[in-house]
This record gives C-alpha cells, sequence and structure tokens, in this order.
C-alpha cells in the first residue's frame, strides 16, 4: 500500500528444531515424504538469494523428486528433474511407474482368477501401508485390520492415498481409508476400478431380499450371560430345571459403598432395604484383544458393550456362523439397552477421566451398544438400539422380525442387556418402596412383596423360516407374529393399563394368524 517491495517466501522444513518439528508424527511424515528437512544454513543463503531477486513470491524447498516421478500432474512434467527420473524409472519393468506408464498392473490382473487378483492387489497396500507406518515389510500389516487401528492418522492416511494412487494409476478420493477401512476391503474397490465391468459384477453387493408378508421368523440360536453363574442356555434350563436360586449379595467388585449401601429403612435417602439381586459377578471379565480392542479403550467401554459384542460372537458361531465370514452382509443388530452410569462411576473410580476422554463418549453412548456388534464384525444391516424399559428387548425381536420380513436385512441378531454399573436403581426403587425384601420376585403369587433386581445378557440369532430351511440351520423357535402399542394417556406416567394390554395382546395374535384357544402358555411379568 505505501509502494515498497515486499517478499513472501514459502519455506519447506528446517532441520535444527524449526516449527515441523514440534510434533513428532509430523517428524516422522517428513521424514517419509518427498521434503527433507532443510540444513538452516543452506536456508539462510537461499533467503539472502532471494532477497536480491526481483521476485515477490517465490518457494525455498529441499526436494526428493523421485516421489513425484510417476505423478501425472501437469504443473511437475515438464521439470528437467522430473523428466530424467521419469524415463529411468519406466525402463525398470519392475517399477510402479512402469505398472502404471504401461499398464501392466491391469495386464497382470486380467490373467489372474479373482482370488489371486484379490491378494495381488492386498500385498500391495499392504506393503504400501508398511512403507507409510515405517514397518520392515507387509507381513506386519494384517489385511483384514482396520487402517484406523493399525496407526493412520489424517497425514498418514493421505499419504497412503497418494502412494496407492500412484501405484495403480488411478485418481483416488482424499477419504480412500474412510471409504474402504482395511486393506481387505481397498483391494476389492480398487480391483473393480482397474478391471471394470470384469470384476463388477463379482464384487456387486448382494441384492436386498425380497419383502415376504407374514412369513414366520425362525430362532436358529441363543447365547446368554445371566446370574447364578449361567454363561449358556443349557446352563440356563439346569438352574429352571433344577429349581436354582441365581440371587446373591452385592458384587464387591464394582466400587460399591457395601457398608453404607445397605439400610433396612425403606425412607432413608441414598440406601438401599435390599442386601442383594441377580447379578453377573464376571462382567468385568473381557478379552479386548480378541475383538481388537486397546486395552484403555476397553477401560473406557461400559461392560453392557463388552458383554453384547461376547454374547453376539457366540450366537453366531452357535448357528454354525463364521462371525467374520458376515462382513460386508446385510446382517442387522437390533439390542435393547439403557445407560448403566457407568462413565460416571469410572470417574469417580479414577478421580478424573485417566485420560481416557477420547474413549468415554463412544463406550458409554447406548446407541453403540448395537452399533459396536456391527462395526467389529463389518455389518452392514440396520444397527438400532431399543430402549423401552422392561420390554427393550423383546421390543428389539419385534423390530428385527419386522426387518426381516421387509428385506432391510437377510439375518438378525436381537436381545437385550443390563448390567447395573452403580445402585442407582437399587436406591431409587427402595425410595418408591418397589423391592421385595429377600430381593426375589414373586408375580402373580399371593407372597408378592416387590421385586427383584437383576442383570445379565440374551441374544437370538433370526432368519425367516425359509432361509433357516435352506440354509440348513437347526430351527429352535418360531416367531409368528409381534405387536407393540403403549397405553397413551393413562392414569399416570408409569401406571399398567388394561385396554391397552388387551390390544396389544389382540393385535399380536393377529399377526401369528392365531385365535386366542391355540395359545398353549402365557409368560409375562410384572413390577
Amino acid at each position: 500500500a505505501r509502494g515498497l517491495a515486499g517478499l513472501s517466501v514459502a519455506f519447506g522444513p528446517w532441520a535444527g528444531g524449526g516449527v515441523a518439528q514440534a510434533n513428532e508424527a509430523v517428524r516422522q511424515r517428513l521424514r517419509r515424504g518427498p521434503l527433507p528437512e532443510m540444513d538452516p544454513g543452506l536456508a539462510i543463503q537461499a533467503l539472502g538469494q532471494a532477497l536480491d531477486g526481483p521476485d515477490a513470491l517465490l518457494a525455498v524447498m529441499d526436494v526428493d523428486w523421485a516421489p513425484f516421478a510417476a505423478a501425472p500432474s501437469p504443473f511437475l512434467r515438464d521439470l528437467p528433474e522430473i523428466g530424467e527420473l521419469a524415463a529411468e524409472l519406466a525402463r525398470d519393468p519392475g517399477s510402479e511407474m512402469a505398472l502404471v506408464a504401461e499398464g501392466e498392473l491391469t495386464r497382470r490382473l486380467t490373467g489372474l482368477p479373482p482370488a489371486e487378483q484379490n491378494r495381488m492387489l492386498t500385498d500391495l497396500i499392504r506393503s504400501g501401508a508398511a512403507a507409510v507406518l515405517g514397518h520392515a515389510s507387509g507381513d506386519e500389516i494384517p489385511a483384514d485390520r482396520a487402517f484406523s487401528d493399525l496407526g493412520f492418522d489424517s497425514l498418514t492416511s493421505l499419504e497412503m492415498r497418494q502412494h496407492v494412487g500412484l501405484a495403480t494409476g488411478l485418481r483416488l478420493p482424499a477419504t480412500l481409508l474412510f471409504d474402504y477401512p482395511t486393506p481387505a476391503v481397498l483391494a476389492g474397490y480398487l480391483r473393480t476400478e482397474l478391471l471394470g465391468d470384469q470384476a463388477a459384477g463379482e464384487t456387486a453387493p448382494s441384492a436386498r431380499p425380497a419383502a415376504v408378508d407374514g412369513e414366520p421368523v425362525a430362532i436358529v440360536a441363543m447365547s446368554c450371560r445371566f446370574p447364578g453363574g449361567v454363561r449358556s442356555p443349557e446352563e440356563l434350563w439346569e438352574l429352571l430345571a433344577s429349581g436354582g436360586d441365581a440371587i446373591s449379595g452385592f458384587p464387591p467388585d464394582r466400587g460399591w459403598d457395601l457398608d453404607r449401601l445397605y439400610d433396612a429403612d425403606p425412607g432413608q435417602d441414598g440406601t438401599s432395604y435390599v442386601r442383594g439381586g441377580g447379578f453377573v459377578h464376571d462382567a468385568a471379565d473381557f478379552d479386548p484383544g480378541f475383538f481388537g480392542i486397546s486395552p484403555r479403550e476397553a477401560l473406557a467401554m461400559d461392560p453392557q458393550q463388552r458383554q453384547v459384542l461376547e454374547v453376539c460372537w457366540e450366537a453366531l458361531e452357535r448357528t454354525g456362523i463364521a462371525p467374520a465370514s458376515l462382513r460386508g452382509s446385510a446382517t442387522g443388530v437390533f439390542i435393547g439397552g439403557a445407560f448403566s452410569g457407568y462413565s460416571t462411576s469410572l470417574v469417580q473410580t479414577l478421580d478424573g477421566t485417566g485420560g481416557l476422554e477420547g474413549h468415554l463418549m463412544t463406550g458409554n453412548a447406548t446407541s453403540v451398544l448395537s452399533g459396536r456388534v456391527s462395526y467389529t464384525l463389518g455389518l452392514e444391516g440396520p444397527a438400532v438400539t431399543v430402549d423401552t424399559a422392561c420390554s427393550s428387548s423383546l421390543v428389539a425381536l419385534h423390530l428385527a422380525s419386522q426387518a426381516l420380513r421387509s428385506g432391510e436385512c437377510e439375518l438378525a441378531l436381537a436381545g437385550g442387556v443390563t448390567i447395573m454399573a452403580t445402585p442407582g436403581d437399587l436406591v431409587s426403587f427402595s425410595r418408591q418402596r418397589g423391592l421385595a425384601p429377600d430381593g426375589r420376585s414373586k408375580a402373580f403369587s399371593a407372597a408378592a412383596d416387590g421385586m427383584g433386581m437383576a442383570e445379565g445378557a440374551g441374544m437370538l440369532v433370526l432368519e425367516r423360516l425359509s432361509d433357516a430351511r435352506r440354509n440348513g440351520h437347526l430351527v429352535l423357535a418360531v416367531v409368528a407374529g409381534s405387536a407393540v402399542n403403549q397405553d397413551g394417556a393413562s392414569n399416570g406416567l408409569t401406571a399398567p393399563n388394561g385396554p391397552s394390554q388387551q390390544r396389544v395382546i389382540r393385535a399380536a395374535l393377529a399377526s401369528a394368524g392365531l385365535a386366542p384357544g391355540e395359545v398353549d402358555a402365557v409368560e409375562a411379568h410384572g413390577t
């Protein structure tokens, strides 16, 4: 504005403690990149020359031109260094430049069976990922592990995108590693892009199953974690058949102040007049490495999420399905659950967040009860967490059945979970005088004096009956129909309403095509 000369210099990274070295991740990234750190003395010398020149804007940096030699960018194509290196690389038949320039990569893929095509591309991706992350070889990169779990961040993801683009000659989106999150999945995408119609039919997602109104839904497997040490449906049946008792004292490993929690006076604030309930005493046991979860993230995770992962995995195995084989399938997850208070308890126990802030939100969000399963197993059907209080898991089953009949999914996991991370519900129901003093429910008995609180996790695997028969799965039971409703403006927010319950029973019978006289047994619960 004053008519004086100005000079703007865009410097590359300096050695010797420059701004680019303030962060170790950035330093490692730069050392792998095409812009080596400049000697400060040489950079100052270049600045002196720039001050004597006529330019108002220039860039000063040391450049390793080799990584750019295979780039199709028109901005670099005419530089003499690029021309010389490109010619040299093209003469090397094994170089990525030669593979791209001559279309050799596509030709090699065309002559291979699909499995070998995927293997070749997966190996190329794994080798590139190893180079970006600083590993010795691609053998250290699992093909089915998410790039984020391998250590890729925003910088290295872009670097990987550039590497894959150079190796294949494809123009790739900046979100490449987010859209195709594992080497195996990315290989499938690249195969389709390189081979076009040849691969498109083989890699296209399966068609959505057609809707079939009224088809029964088959329960083909079960899994569970319940009080009394029950860890399987067989153990649950044995407990019931033997008339066993699963009620126990409060768990000692949850940080509860057991000395102050119990008080026989129902009116005493902050206490429970019940000494126990139905507890899963090994609810804290979990193998995070099995599910690809770090110990730090596992600590921040609500135990309900951990239990759900275990019972979903076991239920699928009991079906005869390898859980990993469902990746990319239209499998739905429908789970009944509610906030357990675990994050609050954890922060109090640690006297702070203990450096877990990055995992606390996803580790304790109720929606993630279903989303965690879908993410871990790579399932692409609906993922729904349902909270309708005591009926949550039944409503989850209802929604799963509807999704199967409508074609939203071809397989479904449906169930529910409750783990009491805090004694808050015991205290609240004590103030309502809603608990049985001995901790045991006696619904519909003349001795009924309240409810007993308990916890656990249960999971079902569901298919349409025709699919179950075609797949050779054992049918444990059939859901002929179901229905849900709400009391509406009844006599109190939580008060039961007889006519509304009659209406939902009639709707369920109509859905199943049954008359009341065809029902052999009724199971119910009541607070």
